[in-house]
């Protein structure tokens, strides 16, 4: 019987047969025996669910044509779990992605070029060619060339999500410097796409096996830090970050720890007070509201005392502050999300390289990892929606069952 079983699933998995009726029908043949049934229907779901992977369309803008992003894509892009797991759709350029092909060598991947997301296909790494001009490529240098064509794939891809063609978005990294000089009004992806999304406020946030670190300011000099640190940011923050580890991570009731600011947290207001009279307030706050929360700590002990390994997710005040042992612990294997949008978007946990652009050096873990986080996000946040719909529905029926 046992033996039996095998072959059919073998049979099954052989052809890549994925319509659930026939599923069924096979899954209720009266040859199977309970176990058996078990076994064939786990199969099923198995293969229904990697139908579904498929289907999903991840856009992945090439960012800066000077740096390793267009390299670490061609690269992450040749894993065999790639096409198993989602379609990619490449924004930029089949001459560029062929230019630095040519730098990688030996990787056995193939560009099908595609006028819009739509015309994607499962099996295949799709590239919408956002230009036609013939590129000055200057490896390893910042040109307005470089920050113009970045944007026109980063322009092409939040239309596409904008419209649904694709489910979720990977940046390659861009050089602040290059998109300036192509005048480029944000500081970065982060307040790009918060800007474009209409969002009130956003999260960067950095993910990994290891640690989660969320920020409360970004990009900025850190002389202005202290003084745009708020009570309200901060709250803002913190919901934002316990909202983002619900529906795009799966957690239940997650727990949050908040740093300080000033050393040893200001050691009861000797060393600053923005502790007692901004940051303890705000953490009070959100307590009262239901989240799990606490803080706020001395970073230095925080981290050398492992105290971070019982958090869920760390709210750090400023860039330095989260970042440093962020990619002490992590780096190479980090994905830096951005929350609070109304898509997912990641990227890997690195700049554009320019040191060892064009050498074949350049790692492209981090770009897959960004990659799979982000598929896991889709989903996480889409089995979110739909529990809650379903719970939706079961509370109207049950409702109407009453009122019967």
């Amino acid at each position: 019987m046992v033996y039996s079983v095998q072959k059919k699933i073998y049979r099954i998995l052989k052809s890549q047969v994925i319509n659930i009726q026939i599923f069924v029908t096979f899954n209720y043949c009266n040859s199977f025996s309970e176990a058996g049934k078990q076994i064939f229907s786990y199969i099923c779901g198995l293969l229904f669910k990697t139908k579904i992977l498929m289907a999903l369309k991840l856009g992945i803008t090439i960012g800066d044509i000077n740096g390793i992003g267009p390299e670490v894509i061609i690269k992450a892009l040749a894993n065999p779990r790639i096409l198993k797991t989602f379609t990619p759709v490449i924004y930029g350029s089949y001459k560029v992605l062929s230019y630095h092909k040519n730098i990688v060598k030996d990787l056995n991947v193939n560009f099908h070029s595609v006028s819009n997301a739509k015309q994607a296909l499962p099996g295949k790494i799709n590239l919408v060619n956002c230009w036609d001009d013939n590129v000055n490529i200057t490896l390893g240098k910042a040109t307005s060339e470089g920050g113009k064509y970045a944007i026109i794939s980063l322009d092409k891809a939040l239309s596409d999500i904008g419209d649904g063609s694709i489910q979720g978005l990977v940046t390659a990294p861009i050089n602040k410097n290059a998109m300036q000089l192509a005048n480029f009004s944000y500081t970065g992806h982060t307040e790009y796409f918060t800007a474009k999304d209409g969002a009130v406020q956003s999260l960067m946030f950095m993910v990994s096996e290891a640690l989660k670190v969320a920020l409360v300011t970004n990009h900025i000099p850190v002389s202005k830090v202290a003084s745009s640190i708020t009570k309200d940011l901060i709250i803002e923050k913190i919901k934002i970050l316990n909202k983002a580890l619900i529906e795009d991570f799966g957690y239940e009731r997650p727990v949050i720890s908040v740093l300080g600011l000033n050393p040893h947290a200001s050691d009861d207001s000797l060393i600053g007070d923005e502790e007692e009279k901004i940051i303890r307030p705000a953490i009070i706050e959100v307590k009262k509201q239901g989240i799990l929360v606490n803080g706020p700590y001395a970073a230095d002990g925080f981290f050398g005392s492992g105290l971070w390994r019982k958090a869920d997710a760390v709210l750090a005040m400023y860039h330095d502050q989260g970042l440093i042992p962020f990619k002490a612990l992590s780096f190479g294997t980090g994905t830096n999300v951005t929350s609070g949008l109304s898509f997912i978007r990641t990227s890997p946990d690195h700049g554009t390289a320019y040191d060892i652009a064009g050498t074949n050096m350049a790692d492209e873990s981090s770009m897959l990892k960004a990659m799979f986080t982000a598929v896991e996000m889709i989903h996480h946040r889409q089995e979110y929606f739909s529990s809650r719909e379903n719970a939706l529905v079961r509370r109207e029926k049950q409702t109407a069952g009453l009122n019967e």
